[in-house]
Formats: structure tokens, sequence, C-alpha cells
């Protein structure tokens, strides 16, 4: 079978990490990327595999989400441009996840001692 990405629109970023979660948990895929929309209010995540996988995922994750999504699909065999358009997308957010961990990795250890100490 082919490469495939499997879509699901929730409210709120905590749902859509829920249905990630039950994605990656029901079958073989992989998080490509996510996008928040509105505030972080529509959150879209994004996942890919075999088209088997992607679509088992997306049923159990609408299925079983904390909060009914607000649209789901699947996408076999992708044409190349969506392929680019995932890639920027996670890209982007690649980029971000190294410049704040450079930042965090860059204050000395007790500035990140006491962000923790008022977290916990």
């Amino acid at each position: 079978m082919g490469k495939a990405y499997g879509f699901i629109e929730v409210e709120g970023v905590v749902a859509a990490v829920d249905a990630l979660d039950i994605m990656c948990k029901t079958a073989e895929v992989e998080f490509a990327t996510w996008e928040r929309r509105l505030g972080g209010r529509l959150v879209t995540i994004v996942v890919t595999g075999e088209v088997a996988a992607c679509t088992e995922a997306v049923e159990n994750a609408v299925a079983k989400a904390i909060k009914k999504p607000v649209c789901h699909g699947v996408m076999p065999n992708p044409h190349e441009e969506i392929y680019r358009m995932v890639e920027v997308s996670s890209r982007r957010w690649k980029k971000l996840w190294a410049a704040r961990q450079a930042r965090e990795q860059a204050q000395p250890e007790t500035d990140r001692d006491k962000r923790y100490l008022y977290t916990v």
C-alpha cells in the first residue's frame, strides 16, 4: 500500500494531544505536524503512515477522543505538493522547537531551577 496522511481537527490543544495519543497507539502512524488556528481553539493534527494505518488511526480518534472532531480525513497517495505543504509546516515547528531548546540550554542552571520551582 502507499503512503497516506491522516488529518483530524479538534477544538483545543488538550483534545488535539488526546487525539494524537489515540492515533499513535492505535496504528503504525507517525506524527507529521500540527497547526493552530483561532488562538489555539482549532488544532489540526497530521499523521503519516500506510493508508490502512492512517484510516484506522483517524477512525479510532474520532470515536474515542475527549472532544468530537470538527472534521477529519485520510488522504491516500497525496500529490507531491501536499508533501511539500506538510514539510513546510513541520520545518516551521522544528525550527521553533530548536530555538526554544537553545534558549533553555543558554540559561544558567539556577534560572531554570527557579522556573520549575514555580510551575510545580
